[in-house]
């Protein structure tokens, strides 16, 4: 490991608890999307490169924007009038840290993760962009479609969800 990857892995770490601890929803919109950028980025920096763009794709361009877009027509963005940092922070903050030493642990200790110790495989270069373009294009045309449809209904979705029901007052 690298001074590049921890890095990377410090800014989506905090982007990711920046996201869960900010009460301005935007705000949190905005910083979910650094934790997935720096996420797309250590992809890319790891040779993922299709993880990699498929991140920036999918979720930075389409599930973040659509997060915003969802807070800004539902009106959420305005900040709530609660502190910051209450009792139930803690206990979350608590609790994550556990789950992630505790996962953090049994990865250390799995028998199945080592460190590679002779010359890179050229496992990458066997997954190339283009073979996995075509694959998505010929074997897998219809998941890839069922997903296009899942966001565009998740996109009409939120779009309804933000009209505003006209009442008798409004008249």
């Amino acid at each position: 490991m690298n001074l590049v990857f921890f890095i990377l892995a410090l800014v989506t770490a905090a982007g990711a608890v920046a996201a869960m601890g900010l009460r301005n929803l935007v705000h949190c919109a905005l910083c979910l999307m650094a934790a997935f950028a720096g996420l797309a980025a250590l992809y890319l920096q790891l040779g993922a490169q299709f993880v990699g763009l498929a991140q920036v794709l999918v979720y930075i361009g389409a599930v973040a924007i659509l997060i915003v877009f969802a807070i800004l027509l539902t009106r959420g963005a305005e900040s709530p009038s609660q502190p910051v940092v209450s009792g139930r922070w803690f206990m979350g903050v608590a609790i994550a840290a556990l789950t992630f030493g505790s996962l953090a642990m049994a990865i250390i200790t799995s028998a199945s993760v080592s460190l590679p110790r002779g010359p890179k495989s050229d496992v990458a270069a066997d997954v190339a962009m283009k073979n996995i373009g075509t694959k998505l294009m010929t074997d897998y045309v219809l998941p890839l479609e069922v997903i296009a449809l899942l966001l565009t209904a998740a996109m009409i979705g939120a779009v309804i969800i933000a009209m505003r029901e006209a009442t008798p007052e409004s008249k």
